[in-house]
């Protein structure tokens, strides 16, 4: 086979191996810091049936003495004000508990501020509580608690089913609470649901997303990928019980829990970092899903930039369509993993609502009904039907997996490391990992493209590089892709490397991660960079070819 389609062949035989792979980095989060409880939700109704208002019961205090949290409205939220707030250090789930104690979901990924949605919670405890911490800066605590309920009760739901045809998931959970977000800023949030007694605690994550995106840089939590790899119920889009790629999910649903420890999805190692940053550094922000980008044609209008966290695999084309348009309008792009934009998926309703069925029948689409409707085949971007690969939009290519290798910098006089002190050479241990991408003209490529490190790297016995590379287009807009996974987690990177802890990424790699990190966010929410930074292209003097 054509080394060029290897890496995705590859990725269709992994099963379980890649998942568990990936899913090592996800205990990887800490905090520290104090506060006071603030903000309340008022519940709208039920839309669907049963459960408890949480708003009536819930508890309400001033963020300071005198304060008022801010009422996060589309044009006027200040991330700078919110991150001078008291921090709260308690935020993390430390008491797990037995399996199933208590878990849940929302059935909405995102909410606009104001807005209500509906938590399914199951626990063998009595009663529970549900609090809303909003995840930022915060002077390092890395969170500050908006909202808390009163004690609710409890109730254990009924065991899930497997769709026969797509061996689906399914959970016909009743609603065990309704929730306002009154006074609820926009941004990325964990509700911890804390069982009676200590019994145990997990995440459920939800997006108060920005009405507009105008001047602002977009953190888009990549949902559908968090969806992709959950495994609740003993099925993902990678295997099913026996481990084997056949047995996978066709489809997955989002009306179902995390299945990760704490229940937050792939969002404390692959994005949490990289929302702190932003937040400490002040840089205005927006907030939203691949989900709501890929709904809303004129989301992205105007953005500054926008941001592809670390671990953001799974795309609908209309997603991919709002990425290019913005670009091509002069919005700055930031891919800030590898692997990006790889699987094409359609998105489809649930019983909770539109958008909340995540299709992706990889290598079995002549099975998937809706492609036998006309729909656009649920297959790997650059493989047929309608072969489009992601490097026309992000510069660089997915090039296989599992990896382990040392960052190599290449070009230490580009901007992007100014301040840094790399030089020529440098190597960064662990950097590199767990999947990588490359510049490969062989597929479509934007050029100019600069190549700002090369990394040697062997891929199952195959030697192959690994690229971090920046284009400029037309339209003033640049793109930088980071073209390794751990870039994102290598951010809280500050120990000695030997704990086994990030990958054994250590503070010289966290310094270096960081401030290129700085100086991409600084220049990209400016406008577009392709204006005062355009790109000079140097892959022949990389590569010896054009």
């Amino acid at each position: 086979m054509d080394q060029k389609y290897m890496a995705g062949a590859a990725a269709d035989g992994e099963g379980a191996g890649r998942r568990r792979f990936l899913a090592l980095a996800t205990g990887a989060a800490t905090a520290a810091g104090l506060g006071a409880v603030s903000g309340c939700a008022n519940g709208n109704g039920d839309r669907h049936g049963g459960g408890s208002d949480a708003g009536a019961g819930s508890k309400s205090e001033s963020a300071s003495p005198g304060g008022k949290p801010s009422a996060g409205g589309a044009h006027g939220f200040d991330v700078k004000a919110e991150n001078a707030r008291p921090g709260h250090s308690d935020w993390p789930v430390t008491k797990a508990g037995p399996a199933r104690a208590i878990e849940g979901f929302a059935d909405r990924v995102s909410v606009l501020p104001g807005e209500s949605f509906g938590l399914h919670v199951s626990t063998t405890a009595p009663r529970f509580t549900v609090s809303a911490y909003r995840m930022g800066w915060y002077g390092g605590a890395r969170a500050r608690l908006v909202w808390r309920s009163e004690a609710l009760p409890g109730t254990r739901q009924p065991e899930h089913a497997v769709d026969a045809g797509t061996r689906m998931v399914r959970t016909r959970w009743t609603r065990t609470a309704t929730v306002g977000t009154k006074d609820w800023p926009e941004g990325c949030y964990l509700l911890r649901l804390d069982a009676q007694g200590g019994e145990g605690q997990r995440f459920v994550p939800l997006t108060v997303r920005s009405a507009t995106t105008a001047g602002r840089t977009v953190a888009v939590n990549a949902v559908a990928t968090w969806q992709a790899y959950n495994r609740w119920g003993g099925y993902g889009s990678y295997d099913g019980p026996n481990g084997g790629f056949a047995s996978r999910s066709l489809a997955v649903s989002f009306d179902r829990p995390y299945d990760y420890d704490d229940g937050a999805g792939l969002f404390l190692v692959y994005e949490a970092p990289l929302v702190a940053l932003a937040e400490r550094l002040g840089i205005p922000l927006a907030y939203t899903t691949t989900t709501d980008v890929a709904r809303e044609k004129q989301l992205l209008e105007g953005a500054s930039a926008v941001l592809s966290l670390g671990h953001d695999e799974y795309w609908s084309p209309e997603q991919r369509e709002r990425f290019t348009a913005a670009r091509d309008a002069g919005t700055n792009i930031a891919i800030l993993g590898a692997n990006c934009c790889f699987r094409r998926i359609r998105l489809e309703p649930s019983d909770l609502g539109p958008d909340r069925t995540l299709v992706c029948y990889k290598s079995s689409y002549e099975q998937d009904p809706g492609f036998k409707r006309g729909h656009p085949a649920t297959v790997d971007f650059r493989s047929a039907p309608g072969a489009d690969p992601e490097s026309s939009l992000l510069g660089v290519i997915y090039d296989g997996y599992p990896v382990d290798a040392p960052y190599v910098v290449t070009n230490p006089g580009h901007w992007l490391f100014e301040g840094t002190g790399a030089k020529a050479g440098d190597r960064f241990e662990h950097l590199v990992g767990v999947e990588y991408d490359k510049v490969d003209t062989g597929f479509p490529t934007p050029r100019p493209i600069e190549i700002l490190a090369h990394s040697p790297v062997v891929c199952e016995g195959r030697p192959s590089h690994q690229d971090t590379a920046y284009y400029t287009v037309p339209s003033g807009a640049g793109v930088f892709a980071t073209g390794t996974m751990r870039w994102v987690e290598a951010l809280d990177a500050t120990g000695d490397g030997r704990s086994g802890r990030n990958h054994g990424l250590d503070a010289r790699s966290g310094a270096l991660t960081t401030r290129v990190t700085e100086n991409l966010l600084r220049v990209f929410a400016a406008g577009p960079a392709g204006r005062t930074h355009p790109a000079q292209d140097n892959v022949r003097s990389v590569y010896g070819s054009s």
